[in-house]
């Protein structure tokens, strides 16, 4: 298990001038930044300019694909292209081949925009070649390390590629339902992926930062955890969402007990901490509130798709995205794991984000200034965060 959660610790901090070859030395550096912009961007612009939003992908559609692979999938790959280095031994991605990747995440979001067929066709391959060439270095250092019980992972990255180019399809045929069908696929996949990542990290981020804390690892839970919710991807791939729901509620029940079990009541005064906790549990609940869904069950409010999906995406992947994005970048940048105020109001921002985005899901005259209210919370949350790390993301390691 060492070898899998094994993360850099920080060393003493020292200045520098920024170089290009710091900036894409790992794959974190170039892509914690450009996700974290998008999804202040991609969700201002939804909410407060959706007049251009007029492709081929517009409105809505075009929200919910940015939000997912744009913003939560282009986070995901820097972690995990930076995390591979740290479990294999061997760097997945760096210098041009970097650099090549975060062009064709550019291209991806420059085309979506520009409102052209053309363009939006560039921008489908150029994305689709981000999450391929991605999965594909992942796979190739794990089998050079010899890495077996990570080997699932490049597979996780290229499931998303494939049901972003899915999505895609549904888009240039105009089929909505299949479409939302193959975003519900994509946003269960990425869950998995965060399931993975998170139930190893945390309780070790937790007993490195609190002294005599003891954790248990709940190995054989986190390996059930894995198969359900794999089986529950390939139900839904098959249209069996019925199917699925008994699946995704074990799971999401398995998150909230993992929680419990990691001693929550130990960190509460380590936001660093306390902000992947919450995150996980609002995964695990957003899990739950999508076995409701797929089950028909739960009345109105679950029967609507954007419940689930704001619970997992805000809450679950939201709080889980800032609380990583700062931890394991001071961890790999050699800098303290100590938290300036601006780091602790941006988590409080998410989560406040988050519970106003849920407050607008009902029915009432306060929709709109609750929709306004949250996004603007959300946005000036990344924003804090780009003007806090970027300085220190373009600087070499101490």
């Amino acid at each position: 298990m060492a070898s899998v959660i094994r993360i850099q610790e920080p060393g003493r901090p020292t200045g520098g001038k920024p170089q290009w070859r710091a900036f894409l030395s790992l794959g974190f550096r170039p892509l914690y930044p450009a996700g974290a912009l998008w999804a202040a961007v991609a969700a201002a612009l939804w909410v407060f300019a959706p007049q251009w939003l007029d492709g081929p992908m517009n409105g809505m559609v075009w929200h919910a694909h940015e939000m997912l692979w744009g913003c939560v999938g282009t986070i995901a790959v820097g972690f995990l292209l930076t995390a591979a280095a740290t479990w294999t031994g061997h760097n997945p991605m760096k210098g041009t081949p970097l650099a090549i990747i975060v062009l064709l995440w550019i291209i991806a979001r420059a085309g979506y925009l520009a409102g052209s067929m053309p363009a939006f066709f560039v921008a489908g391959l150029a994305e689709t070649a981000f999450y391929l060439f991605s999965a594909t270095a992942l796979m190739r250092v794990m089998i050079r390390g010899a890495s077996k019980r990570n080997l699932g992972i490049p597979f996780l990255v290229a499931g998303l590629g494939l049901s972003h180019a899915f999505f895609l399809w549904a888009v240039l045929e105009g089929d909505y339902l299949r479409l939302m069908h193959y975003f519900g696929l994509g946003m269960i996949c990425m869950a998995m992926i965060a399931l993975l990542v998170a139930r190893r990290v945390i309780p070790f981020f937790a007993m490195r930062a609190v002294p005599q804390l003891k954790i248990p690892m709940l190995t054989r839970l986190g390996q059930a955890q894995l198969v359900l919710t794999l089986l529950a991807v390939l139900l839904l791939a098959f249209k069996q969402a019925v199917a699925a729901a008994p699946l995704l509620f074990l799971v999401g029940i398995a998150a909230l007990f993992q929680v419990l079990r990691w001693k929550p009541w130990a960190v509460r005064g380590r936001p660093i901490l306390w902000v992947l906790y919450l995150g996980y549990a609002f995964l695990g609940l957003g899990l739950i509130a999508s076995a409701a869904h797929f089950a028909g069950i739960g009345g109105a409010w679950f029967a609507r798709l954007a419940t689930p999906v704001h619970v997992i995406g805000m809450g679950g992947f939201g709080l889980l995205i800032i609380g990583m994005i700062t931890r394991t970048a001071l961890g790999h940048m050699g800098r303290p794991l100590a938290l300036d105020t601006s780091m602790v109001i941006s988590y409080w921002l998410i989560l406040a984000a988050t519970l106003l985005r849920l407050a607008a899901l009902f029915p009432t005259p306060a929709i709109v200034p609750l929709l306004h209210s949250a996004t603007t919370l959300w946005v000036l949350a990344f924003l804090m965060y780009l003007w806090r790390f970027m300085p220190m993301l373009v600087r070499p390691t101490p």
